[in-house]
């Protein structure tokens, strides 16, 4: 019997990356409602259906590098056999089998048809809900948590940061790990004893004070006292709170460029970083438009462009409220925006609206709240995504109240600078 023995090629999908294809993705996944800027992006899906889970995943393969020269050429054949109808089949089988193994990894999950659901309730029969809408996906936490770390990843590869460690400042104090001289206990310091050093004090008293140890069989004991004890130093390695302050007002998509899709995966790479690498700190996120409200980490991914004011001042007033109930070293608000304050929310609960920005009313309310939080030592770093000149004067005056930073950045290199600073502070003395 004769054996006939052919090359093996594989499966096209098993030659696929899919945490690298997630990563091209981020786009897609983290989108604010860029692809509708002049309606209501918070009401908008169209960016969360499977058509355009579908078409990013396609321009992935073709344009992004996801498979190679040999595995695209296997999958649109040979142009000489005129077969594009088998082509085309492959590709949308390859495209449906990604969107499987993407849903079997835990990356996205498919979105229950409320539609159809309600429709089945009310007895109008549940064929009629596929029709009446499309089918849209959901992101998952994994996701978003996914995305986090590839952010960082990048950033810190791009600064040259491989790892981060703890916030290092000059003091020192009596922990575990022992990196100085001992030093005298003194009251309050942590019982870390260094053994050698306490017992030659005990010795040295005793011998001082004449008393003659060992010569004899008979065992002896050493009275340590309370000025022999000595502990050991070690880095004091601070903790930092920090709020960021998120603009979602209608201008950070605006102007032909997305502005929030990219602080949001800032955001995320943050979030990353201090969970990892700093447990002992804390982070928040605040977002501010008309309003401000606090939400929840895991669902900052899933955010999008909110109404169309800069409440700068609720944003501001909110962070120092989150802030002054954390009991740490460092207080720090990170505010990314690209707009002067606009709004302003009165005693009464009412808005004020002045769309033309820097109202006067307005920014001196503003700077009343930096005021206040420099008064509860939390410290304001602006990440400005315009060049406005009034507003780059209005970004600088608030630095200079709190002694904070201001950074003039763009969208691609806004990560770089909001990690750096937030790694590059824990090295400053801390009184």
């Amino acid at each position: 019997m004769k054996y006939r023995y052919t090359k093996y090629t594989g499966d096209l999908l098993d030659e696929i990356d899919l945490e690298d294809l997630v990563s091209r993705l981020s786009d897609l996944f983290l989108s604010s409602g860029f692809s509708n800027p002049w309606g209501d992006p918070s009401a908008s899906d169209e960016d969360r259906t499977m058509q355009a889970l579908h078409d990013a995943i396609l321009e992935a393969l073709f344009s992004g590098g996801v498979l190679s020269d040999e595995a695209l050429q296997r999958l649109l054949g040979e142009p000489a056999d005129g077969d594009q109808e088998a082509a085309r089949q492959q590709i949308e089988d390859l495209i449906q089998q990604i969107i499987e193994r993407m849903m079997e990894r835990g990356f996205v999950t498919s979105a229950p048809d409320l539609n159809e659901e309600r429709q089945w309730r009310e007895g109008a029969g549940a064929g009629q809900g596929e029709d009446s809408g499309r089918v849209t996906f959901e992101v998952t936490d994994k996701a978003l948590d996914f995305l986090g770390y590839r952010a960082l990843r990048d950033l810190l590869g791009s600064i040259g940061r491989s790892s981060a460690g703890r916030h290092d400042t000059r003091h020192l104090a009596t922990g575990v790990e022992a990196v100085a001289a001992p030093k005298p206990y003194e009251f309050g310091d942590t019982m870390n004893l260094d053994p050698s050093s306490t017992i030659l004090n005990a010795v040295r008293r005793l011998t001082g004070s004449g008393v003659i140890l060992g010569g004899h069989s008979d065992p002896f004991t050493i009275d340590v006292d309370y000025p022999d004890l000595m502990v050991a130093q070690s880095e004091y390695q601070s903790s930092c709170a920090t709020v960021i302050m998120l603009d979602c007002s209608h201008s950070m998509i605006l102007y032909g460029e997305d502005r929030f899709t990219p602080a949001k995966r800032v955001a995320l790479a943050l979030a990353h970083l201090i969970r990892t690498q700093y447990p002992g700190d804390s982070l928040h996120a605040v977002l501010f438009h008309d309003s401000a409200e606090e939400i929840p980490l895991k669902q900052l991914g899933r955010v999008r462009v909110g109404p169309y004011y800069t409440n700068t001042r609720e944003g501001l007033r909110l962070a120092r409220r989150i802030l002054e109930r954390q009991k740490k070293d460092m207080r720090q608000i990170v505010m990314v925006t690209d707009g002067k304050p606009s709004a302003l929310t009165r005693a009464d609960g009412q808005i004020y609206k002045n769309a033309f920005g820097l109202d006067p009313y307005i920014v001196a309310e503003t700077f009343a709240e930096v005021n206040a939080c420099q008064k509860a030592g939390i410290m304001i770093n602006t990440f400005m995504l315009a060049r406005d000149p009034d507003l780059v004067a209005f970004v600088r005056r608030v630095a200079a109240i709190c002694r904070g930073k201001a950074y003039f950045t763009t969208p691609y290199t806004l990560g770089q600078y909001v990690l750096m600073d937030y790694m590059n502070r824990k090295t400053k003395t801390i009184h």
